[in-house]
């Protein structure tokens, strides 16, 4: 049986809007609403609840908090029969007036403004009923999506130099309700030589994460989450013993999902001690073990060709084929990850067309075994260092972002581009991205039908297909399927099909290629002769002449 919830703006407030959000964020948890309207006085509300039958009864003050608090004495007083009778009271106002509210003693909830949304659809939905307090809040990662859609859930990176300080720190962000998945950036050490302590060096400590040294480590960062909103934890696949790490994360953190590369982590990009061909096959199996656990997997694979200044279409080429390894590897729940301007001088146009074109690839191969669940986020390197310029550019990234109705925001801190961001940056940074999340859902235009983006979007994925082709040309004879084959997906970046200009004098790559943003605001490769944009057809053409590898 549908419950029902009444709104009103107490006495002779006629502020609504409060109200009125409160509603919809009821109707959205299944609830019958009744809104009364503002200015409404207190008897009118008391007998609307007993005609209505109403479970739930939300009222709002915004005026004088003295003035307020008189009135919601009344209210309390000619309501406390109703409340005895089981039904739950709640007020939401400013911070001055939700003070005098709590006070009384009566309301079940104050809202002043400052609480996350997920409070509020956590006891809309239900989830402040007796029991453990994990039970509010779903502890995997497909069941929180679907618990919060319409609203994406926000994942940031943390992690500072100090243990003691990171744990204080992600009991600080999950206390503030604000963030869904802490995502915990470890130092190098952490990552690498986590089971070799004769390797870590003592001098590095801390540099680029936190400095995790055993399982225990782990478990103290996961017990900082069991407060607040509880949030998921995740954290680096790591660079070596990549199932060994897998094994603590499962049993410490309970990890929501790994983000697995491909042809990174590795000798090429400075990161493993793997080459790039055996740290392939390594990427595979760590997948296959993922997904026979049912963990969902993301595969960061085009997030690291755009930071290289790789052009659009290497960059949709590997987002295909992230999606089809992961399916080959038994994966179910595939988070896609979108990542925003790479390189920081496209425009809004052309990067909407390419993470459409992106998402087609992956999307292509969904079915009843393989689901994509889209992420979203902002470009690790195009933030400014001024900080006013800096958090205009995370409200208007993630607006855009909301164009792809993400499942995830992977939110990056306004900070970026200065320091690491700290627990308060990180508290703000969710904020932020809320109210541009929040703007979005209230009536977005869809920007993903302008006809630029969808021509760009076309011409994409036309071309990621040719560097497919062009990948699967390059297996030997016998293999059964090239697209899986280490050596072959490491004869394609040797050969340059997949090429960034970042791998310039790089021992594993070509790292021949050219790119540059055209006069539409694309990234495209350049000839090298010319310097004009260059079409994938011509630039598969020209290394299929050359046939040139650097090893």
């Amino acid at each position: 049986m549908t419950k029902t919830v009444i709104g009103a703006a107490l006495g002779e407030c006629v502020h609504v809007a409060g109200v009125l959000s409160f509603l919809r964020l009821a109707k959205e948890a299944g609830w019958r609403t009744v809104f009364l309207g503002p200015a409404t006085p207190v008897a009118a509300v008391v007998a609307a609840a007993e005609r209505e039958g109403a479970e739930l009864v939300g009222v709002s003050y915004r005026l004088t908090p003295e003035t307020g608090e008189r009135l919601l004495g009344e209210f309390a007083e000619a309501a406390d029969e109703l409340r005895q009778r089981g039904v739950r009271f709640m007020f939401g106002g400013t911070p001055p007036v939700a003070e005098r509210a709590r006070a009384l003693g009566f309301f079940h909830r104050v809202y002043d403004g400052s609480e996350g949304r997920d409070a509020l659809l956590g006891f809309l939905r239900g989830h402040e009923q007796a029991g453990a307090a994990e039970a509010r809040y779903p502890q995997e990662t497909i069941a929180r999506i679907r618990w919060k859609a319409p609203y994406p859930l926000l994942r940031h990176h943390y992690g500072q130099p100090s243990l003691a300080d990171t744990i204080a720190g992600v009991e600080r962000i999950a206390a503030a309700r604000v963030l869904d998945v802490v995502s915990l950036g470890t130092d190098q050490d952490a990552q690498e030589h986590f089971f070799h302590p004769e390797r870590q060096d003592a001098a590095r400590t801390g540099a680029g994460g936190v400095p995790v040294r055993s399982a225990e480590d782990y478990r103290r960062l996961y017990a900082a989450t069991r407060r607040g909103n509880h949030p998921l934890m995740r954290t680096y696949t790591g660079t070596d013993d990549f199932i060994r790490l897998a094994e603590v994360y499962v049993e410490t953190i309970h990890i929501a999902w790994p983000a697995v590369p491909i042809l990174w982590f590795n000798d090429m990009d400075g990161r493993g001690p793997w080459t790039l061909e055996a740290s392939i096959g390594e990427h595979l199996a760590l997948m296959g073990w993922y997904a026979e656990r049912g963990i969902p997997v993301e595969v960061n694979e085009p997030h690291h060709w755009g930071l290289r200044d790789a052009h659009d279409a290497v960059c949709v080429a590997s987002a295909y084929l992230s999606a089809y390894i992961a399916r080959a590897c038994g994966v179910q729940d595939y988070i896609a990850q979108l990542m925003f301007n790479s390189p920081p001088l496209l425009n809004d146009r052309m990067d909407l067309a390419k993470m459409l074109a992106m998402l087609d690839m992956a999307e292509m191969l969904q079915g009843e075994t393989f689901r994509v669940w889209r992420q979203t986020r902002t470009g690790l390197l195009s933030y400014p260092q001024d900080d006013r310029a800096a958090r205009a550019h995370l409200a208007a990234s993630v607006y855009l972002q909301m164009a792809l109705q993400p499942h995830i925001v992977h939110v990056v801190a306004h900070s970026e581009a200065h320091h690491a961001a700290t627990a308060d940056d990180v508290i703000e940074a969710c904020v932020m991205a809320q109210r541009a999340i929040d703007n979005a859902l209230n009536g977005q235009p869809d920007m993903t039908m302008d006809p630029a983006v969808q021509a760009r979007r076309r011409e994409l994925r036309d071309e990621a297909m040719q560097i497919i082709a062009a990948i699967e040309r390059l297996g030997a004879q016998g293999v059964a399927d090239p697209l899986l084959d280490a050596a072959t997906l490491a004869r394609a970046v040797r050969r340059g099909v997949l090429d960034a200009p970042h791998l310039a004098s790089n021992a594993y790559a070509r790292g021949a290629v050219i790119t540059g943003v055209d006069e539409r605001g694309a990234c495209v490769a350049l000839d090298q002769a010319t310097g004009r944009p260059q079409s994938e057809a011509e630039r598969l053409a020209q290394l299929q002449q050359q046939k040139g590898e650097t090893r």
